[in-house]
């Protein structure tokens, strides 16, 4: 038994055409044995009626026919929005090159040359149907991707106005608490309100940076040309009170303009820069350098830091939501600015990665397209 044979899987409908009716019994009992359903077709016009009426998975495709030939019957196949996608496999006694280019030209997926090999046959089917299934796979894995966006844009409706009223209602009340009794409460009563109130202000960033993510790739986005400059200087005036507290010193040249989304690339930035001024030794002041070259058809941003590095095993899943390298306690935050910027760079269609050395610095980069 041939190694084929022992692997053989039987999940596929297979609709077999060619005028001579030996063909197609050799076909059809070769097909059977390894268990795939088989449909015939004598010629053309019952071939695409055939398919038509119930799409197989695959089709073997004489050429030489009457009245239309091979050619045709997978132009017209692959003309019809219903049965463009399945897959054509050649089979001819034709071997000239030209034929097999022009049964490629024609829409056909692969050539087999009369009188074949039953192994080949069968390993080329069984080829073709597993990218098929792979196919499906992908598009049942997009539609699942994109319900899942759509849970989240939900998620985070819900939690704009049914999270954040209840939040600032506790924090208010413990604000009120802390104002109008300081006096007459103990120590202890007044470490628990500044812990409620901390944790507010947690949960109310958390928030914030969740709608921010849920955001990013809706439709209807404004995306017109934009001055980094100006950009960078938003993003300083904002980060203003942790520039001044870790006296970090922030070096930037002519930055160029891009196409982009103005909202969403001060967040990029921003969450970069805050990065870079947050993961600092404390001895160190911060030395944040930006920089941009000109690639093809995009600019290739750089934004280089002397904090204390991430070790290579991370440089992937720092842009995943919710991961963490530090403990809060170390370095407050909750995990989502990277996969925010991640987020941020892709839908701009571009890329973003990283380069670090422990207690040495950091180096994001990331590409957005060129002005027009």
């Amino acid at each position: 038994m041939s190694e084929y044979s022992k692997n053989a899987k039987s999940n596929g409908e297979i609709l077999i055409v060619d005028d001579t009716p030996d063909n197609l019994r050799l076909l059809s009992v070769m097909l059977n044995k390894k268990g795939f359903k088989v449909r015939k077709a004598l010629n053309g016009r019952t071939a695409i009626a055939s398919a038509q009426a119930a799409i197989p998975d695959l089709i073997l495709l004489d050429i030489k026919m009457p009245d239309m030939e091979g050619y045709e019957v997978c132009q017209h196949l692959k003309a019809d929005s219903k049965t463009c996608d399945i897959p054509v496999i050649f089979i001819s006694t034709l071997d000239d090159v030209m034929d097999k280019v022009r049964a490629f030209a024609s829409g056909g997926i692969d050539y087999v040359t009369k009188p074949f090999q039953e192994a080949e046959v069968l390993a080329r089917i069984e080829s073709q149907l597993q990218i098929q299934r792979l196919q499906k796979q992908l598009i049942e894995q997009n539609q699942e991707l994109a319900r899942s966006n759509r849970e989240l844009e939900q998620f985070a409706s819900i939690v704009s106005h049914d999270l954040q009223q209840p939040l600032q209602g506790i924090t208010g009340f413990a604000k009120i608490i802390a104002i109008k009794y300081q006096n007459s409460l103990d120590r202890t009563v007044i470490d628990y309100l500044n812990r409620i109130l901390d944790s507010g202000e947690r949960m109310q960033l958390l928030i914030q940076d969740l709608l921010a993510y849920a955001q990013i790739g809706k439709p209807n986005q404004t995306f017109e040309l934009i001055d980094c400059n100006l950009i960078i200087e938003q993003v300083i005036e904002n980060l203003q009170t942790a520039i001044l507290e870790k006296k970090a010193n922030i070096f930037y040249g002519s930055l160029p303009k891009v196409i982009g989304n103005e909202t969403q690339l001060i967040q990029l930035f921003q969450n970069l820069i805050s990065n870079a001024i947050k993961f600092t030794n404390p001895e160190v002041s911060p030395e944040i350098k930006i920089s941009a070259t000109k690639q093809e058809k995009k600019w290739c941003f750089r934004i280089d830091d002397n904090g204390i590095g991430i070790a290579s095993a991370n440089f992937e899943r720092i842009f995943e939501a919710f991961h963490r390298v530090h403990s809060v306690g170390k370095f407050p935050g909750n995990g989502i600015g990277l996969a925010t910027c991640k987020k941020i760079v892709e839908n701009h269609q571009g890329q973003i990665w990283v380069e670090s050395e422990l207690n040495l610095g950091t180096s994001f980069y990331f590409t957005l397209g060129l002005e027009n």
